[in-house]
């Protein structure tokens, strides 16, 4: 007799005759772990040509701690009572919002306090985005158990803040939503728990979505870890059902606890303790750093091997050869939400070390006699690159503090000590230099913390970091996930196509109407992506991204049709001059707005582009046989930085300062315009 088992996380059946069937029972060492619990600890339905028949067993839970991983360390010490953990997932998965429910439900505040929304999100710049951008540690007690938390950012452009994170701990909380399931970022921050042995424990976020189908995404996220080659042990990952708006969790969708106790004993049951060499002597691998204005720089890491006391005099070592002696003049752990002065930190636990000044990331804090380096952290590299320069505009100096090549290239090389996932070259004149990033929201997150610094520069577009190999030349290509409408899914398909991309899957989600479709993109397609994609689906698009792998070069690409409408001459704008231009195209401008000669004042409704003067008044003179007319504007197009950033072509920067961003054509580049 054959027969068809069906049975999660699997959701493909597995066809097994009468005889082998009997070989699983009998022997339980021949078959994946992730089947052993399907017979022997979950409910198990067997289905025949008749009937279908279900044995329900007992519930036992399983947890992924990796044998290979706990093998290799059998020689350390596992240390109970603390707990290290990062909560990954792709962004608005709700990673920051159930941290926000983990502390107030752990009573980090007072019952009367106020307590804003996104506790974590501490940065001007991450409030008004709506996203993470910096990790960030706090830490809660559960029943005598100390678990330090470390939120991480979710946009694939800031990975390589999750890189360095992983070091600091030994299990991750991958939170998925509920709908959405598994996103481009979610393979990527799972991808690399994987591979430094974590536990994995699987938290099916927004689980009250009146769309949820929570069978899906765990199917879903079970053919991930098998993509990824995750062992069995990794495989028999824990699922909670939680609701970290509500502040809710639980085993099961239906019965959900009243608060987050599921969750929390799930974290102090499947996470192991640090493994740790107590008696060893002293390492501590600088995962983070913070500077303060009182103390200067602060390392942050988790302590891999002995102990470490205030005053103690220690090691700085980057290799086996390259060494310097520092002393820790101040010594924190973390304690809720806040850093707490401590005489002595013991192995296993993170915490944040001062008085070493000249401490970079990567860098391993040793005994002073017979310390050794640790392992140091490296990062993916970058895949997009863009070129800063100092301001050459009519205005320069009118807005910004900073505006000479000695003060760009000094903040741009001091982005280095803390951003390891970017890099910065000289470029080919003295006052330029190329950033390389992630991708153009890394690069623009910079270039919006210098102009709020009083910082006055100048950026061209951005362009793709391509590669040679065996004399072919390969450019990078990303996996490009689209939410988007049923009724726009024509237009994006055609959009995409343009742009050499080629659809991998496409899906549709039930009652909100809305298809995903994935694809695979060169980085190339997705410059200037964001913008005609919203124009396309009237706003409601969303778009994901996440670095594939180098590819072939796919052909040329054309991102932008139309042309730009250049000022003719310097001056202020005027309404009347306004009046007729705005039938050559959409405006960037209103009236009374000073512009100079080569600025980028709109968008041409043809190709090429066209100088216009927006600053001519009208006649004065005595004839007053005809009324003055009064003139209707159109409104202006209100482009933000990354608008502008993704709109501009090889001979177009934009113009950073404090107060204004513009966009004008490149002086050094001489090209006809119509």
């Amino acid at each position: 007799m054959d027969m068809a088992i069906g049975a999660r996380p699997s959701s493909k059946p597995i066809l097994l005759s009468s005889t082998n069937f009997n070989s699983v029972k009998g022997s339980s060492t021949n078959a994946p772990s992730w089947l052993k619990r399907q017979f022997l600890g979950c409910p198990l339905s067997i289905k025949t040509n008749s009937k279908i028949l279900t044995s329900h067993l007992r519930n036992s839970v399983k947890c992924s701690v990796s044998e290979a991983a706990t093998e290799k360390k059998r020689q350390l010490v596992r240390r109970e009572g603390i707990r290290n953990i990062a909560i990954v997932a792709h962004v608005d998965h709700g990673k920051t919002t159930l941290v926000d429910a983990m502390l107030r439900q752990s009573k980090v505040f007072r019952d009367n306090q106020f307590m804003q929304e996104r506790i974590m999100d501490s940065n001007d710049l991450e409030r008004e985005r709506g996203i993470t951008i910096l990790s960030k540690n706090t830490s809660i007690t559960y029943k005598d158990t100390k678990i330090n938390i470390i939120d991480t950012p979710g946009h694939s452009d800031f990975g390589g803040e999750v890189e360095r994170i992983l070091n600091m701990v030994e299990g991750v909380l991958l939170v998925v939503d509920s709908v959405e399931g598994p996103m481009p970022q979610t393979r990527f921050v799972l991808k690399k728990a994987l591979e430094f042995g974590h536990s994995v424990i699987v938290v099916i976020n927004k689980i009250d979505r009146p769309s949820a189908r929570p069978e899906f995404v765990i199917n879903s996220t079970f053919e991930l870890f098998i993509e990824l080659n995750a062992t069995d042990e990794q495989c028999d990952f824990q699922v909670i059902y939680a609701s970290g708006l509500k502040g809710q969790a639980g085993l099961s969708p239906e019965n959900l606890s009243d608060d987050l106790g599921p969750l929390f004993e799930t974290v102090v049951r499947c996470i192991p303790g640090p493994q740790i060499a107590k008696d060893g002597s002293l390492q501590m691998l600088a995962t983070n750093i913070e500077y303060d204005e009182h103390k200067g720089r602060i390392a942050i890491g988790r302590l891999h091997a002995g102990m470490l006391r205030k005053g103690m005099d220690v090691r700085i070592c980057t290799s086996e050869d390259a060494c310097r002696f520092g002393r820790v003049s101040e010594l924190f752990v973390y304690e809720k939400f806040f850093r707490v002065p401590t005489e002595l930190v013991e192995a296993g636990d993170i915490c944040a070390v001062c008085g070493i000044d000249d401490i970079q990331i990567g860098e391993t804090i040793a005994d002073k006699a017979t310390g050794k380096p640790l392992p140091s952290i490296k990062v993916e590299e970058p895949t997009v690159r863009m070129a800063f320069s100092i301001n050459v505009s009519p205005f320069v100096g009118r807005e910004g503090k900073y505006v000479t090549s000695r003060n760009l290239r000094d903040r741009l090389y001091r982005e280095l000590e803390r951003n390891l996932a970017m890099k910065v070259e000289d470029g080919e004149t003295s006052d330029t230099f190329i950033v390389s990033g992630r991708g153009t929201l890394h690069i623009t997150i910079l270039i919006e913390n210098m102009r709020r610094e009083g910082y006055e520069f100048m950026v061209g577009p951005p362009k793709v970091i391509n590669k040679t190999v065996n004399d072919k030349l390969l450019e990078p290509f990303e996996i490009a996930i689209v939410e988007v409408p049923e009724e726009y899914v024509g237009p994006v398909v055609e959009l995409l196509g343009r742009r050499r991309g080629h659809m991998i899957d496409m899906q549709g989600t039930g009652s909100e109407g809305t298809a995903f479709m994935k694809y695979r993109i060169p980085t190339r397609g997705l410059l200037g992506l964001r913008n005609s994609i919203l124009t396309v689906t009237r706003g409601t698009a969303v778009l994901n991204t996440i670095f594939d792998e180098y590819g072939s070069w796919a052909g040329d690409i054309s991102t932008r049709d139309l042309g730009s409408l250049v000022a003719f001459e310097d001056g202020t704008s005027t309404s009347y001059a306004l009046a007729s231009s705005q039938d050559r195209g959409q405006m960037f401008i209103g009236p009374g707005v000073d512009v100079y000669k080569g600025q980028i004042i709109g968008i041409h409704q043809r190709p090429g582009d066209l100088s216009l003067n927006v600053c001519k008044k009208k006649a004065a003179t005595n004839i007053r046989s005809n009324k003055d007319q009064t003139v209707v504007l159109d409104s202006p197009m209100e482009y933000s930085l990354d608008d502008c950033i993704e709109y501009i072509q090889e001979d177009e920067l934009v113009e950073v300062t404090p107060l204004s961003i513009r966009m004008c054509k490149n002086p050094k580049m001489t090209k006809k315009s119509r």
